[in-house]
């Protein structure tokens, strides 16, 4: 649960800082989370450790593709996946969009962009997505450091939850 805990704060501090989830830190965590399966200390096996990271990469990578996510926190949450194995990470993915979608009504609210948001992800709804274009080419920045909605969601998954 520590493990969880470094990688997913340091991830999020960088984050915070910088807007960038960098690889060599994507990395150390994977590093870490494969290095404590073979030695037998995360109660997950070499396998199920890779499980876990494929599985993240592999909830994780829509978002990005439609330009929702950054590539670093889709590498965040697989590097995280080797330290919770598949069943741990989905949990954390679910935590993770729950306190995403609080970070961004905060974020919204602060910007003073909350109204205008919360029509724009309405038409997107009533669409199906149609407007999806729009969106993406709007005149607000609603985009936010989502590591740290990875580090909670991987932090409450680690502690069961």
């Amino acid at each position: 649960m520590s493990a969880v805990g470094a990688g997913g704060g340091a991830g999020a501090i960088v984050d915070l800082c910088s807007r960038r989830v960098p690889n060599p830190l994507t990395l150390g965590v994977a590093i870490l989370g494969l290095t404590l399966a073979v030695l037998g200390l995360s109660g997950l096996t070499l396998t199920t450790a890779l499980a876990g990271f494929a599985v993240g990469l592999l909830i994780m990578l829509p978002g990005h593709v439609i330009g929702a996510t950054g590539a670093g926190d889709v590498k965040l949450l697989a590097a995280i996946g080797t330290l919770l194995g598949p069943k741990g990470i989905v949990m954390a993915f679910l935590y993770a969009s729950i306190a995403g979608g609080i970070l961004a009504v905060i974020v919204a609210r602060h910007r003073r962009v909350l109204r205008e948001t919360v029509e724009r992800a309405s038409a997107l709804v009533q669409t199906a997505g149609a407007n999806v274009a729009a969106i993406e080419q709007g005149t607000i920045n609603n985009r936010f450091a989502y590591a740290p909605a990875i580090a909670i969601g991987a932090l409450a998954a680690a502690l069961g939850w």
